[in-house]
């Protein structure tokens, strides 16, 4: 065969082996351990069984029938190994605050629960979007952008369960920055009138002797030490972790210089009334900086006393009960809601929750409602 020939024949057989497309399996990322105990029962050919369809439609259910609470909120609870079930608890947040929510096993059970929080969008695009999850302590942190809602999910492995408590709060992010004050020394707040209404107040007014000091609410560097208009003695820290600009005004006195780092609780100066504040008595004006004035009040100020330590008796989670008078099962822990159903004697529930003033029960047919704790006790 003539040479041409031969290297005509190689150059197509390498033509038709590079025009073959080469099939590569797609990879997958898990953005949580949920997302990765999903792939593992997807890979194991679970998800297509009877259970594994059950647990999937669960995954969706604290979004379709979440429980609507205040915080700060806690409750003990129990989840059936028997078939597969998750929670959902809806409740409200602010920017400043910062979420915290703590799992706790009661049962002896090494039960895997999946913790993660998404943020309701109610938006064309999506309507939650996930925001944190939980690592493996069950303890979760999380400091919101912006005011929200914000919906908690729940769920453990197929075909595991327990009991469990859980604690829902918010707490501030920054420290109070003036020493041993709090929010009675406030008095004045963001977007109050100045100069008539020609503007508004950008920050907030803590009052407080003369020469008491002016802390660090968080760790940062000094950007700015000196005098500026109408804020006359006055600081600027940057936020090492949020990137915002922190503005301390009406100072007596500096205690840091420009290109300081400090922390939590490091003096930075003391209260006066310099600046337009000449007229008034000793105060520091604060404010929060992050494209555009943000209300400062609540980064300092708890929303509500920090619970103590809730203790439940476990006796009653799981218990099922028959009834000996007429009860009014209600559909959420609101009054004013109407009753979702009347229970009538000899009825049966079980109690799948307890807090402090409500019982979570379930009717035979798998109904879910409240009813009041002392009603119960009974």
């Amino acid at each position: 065969m003539p040479k041409h020939l031969v290297v005509c024949l190689i150059l197509l057989v390498l033509i038709s082996s590079c025009s073959t497309e080469e099939i590569v399996p797609e990879r997958f990322y898990p953005r949580n351990d949920h997302e990765a105990y999903w792939y593992s029962l997807k890979q194991a050919n679970l998800l297509s069984t009877a259970l594994g369809k059950e647990w999937l439609a669960a995954t969706e259910r604290p979004f379709e029938e979440e429980i609507e609470v205040r915080l700060p909120y806690q409750e003990a609870f129990v989840i059936s190994d028997l078939k597969p079930d998750a929670h959902g608890y809806r409740f409200e947040a602010k920017r400043g605050q910062k979420v915290l929510v703590d799992i706790g096993l009661i049962s002896t059970d090494t039960t895997r629960v999946f913790v993660d929080l998404f943020r309701v969008e109610n938006d064309s695009l999506s309507l939650y979007k996930q925001v944190a999850s939980a690592d493996s302590t069950l303890q979760l942190g999380f400091e919101p952008r912006r005011n929200a809602e914000y919906i908690l999910r729940l769920q453990p492995e197929l075909l595991r369960g327990g009991q469990f408590t859980i604690t829902i709060q918010t707490v501030p992010t920054l420290e109070f920055p003036v020493a041993g004050k709090n929010k009675a020394a406030i008095l004045s707040v963001f977007g109050d009138p100045r100069d008539g209404g020609k503007r508004v107040h950008h920050g907030v007014d803590i009052f407080a002797k003369r020469h008491t000091p002016v802390i660090a609410p968080v760790e940062a560097r000094v950007r700015f030490v000196g005098t500026r208009g109408i804020g006359g003695e006055v600081i600027w820290l940057r936020d090492s972790k949020r990137g915002s600009s922190l503005y301390f005004a009406h100072l007596e006195e500096f205690k840091v210089k420009r290109g300081d780092r400090v922390q939590p609780g490091d003096t930075i100066g003391t209260v006066g009334n310099s600046g337009n504040a000449r007229t008034t008595a000793p105060h520091l004006h604060f404010g929060i900086y992050k494209n555009g004035p943000v209300d400062p009040y609540p980064f300092i100020v708890p929303e509500y006393e920090r619970p103590d330590l809730f203790l439940v008796d476990t006796t009653l989670l799981g218990k099922s009960m028959t009834l000996t008078t007429r009860r009014l099962l209600k559909a959420s822990m609101n009054k004013r809601v109407a009753p979702l159903d009347t229970l009538h004697v000899e009825d049966e529930i079980r109690i799948v929750a307890v807090n402090h003033n409500y019982v979570r029960v379930e009717k035979p047919d798998g109904t879910f409602g409240f009813l009041e704790k002392d009603e119960v006790l009974k």
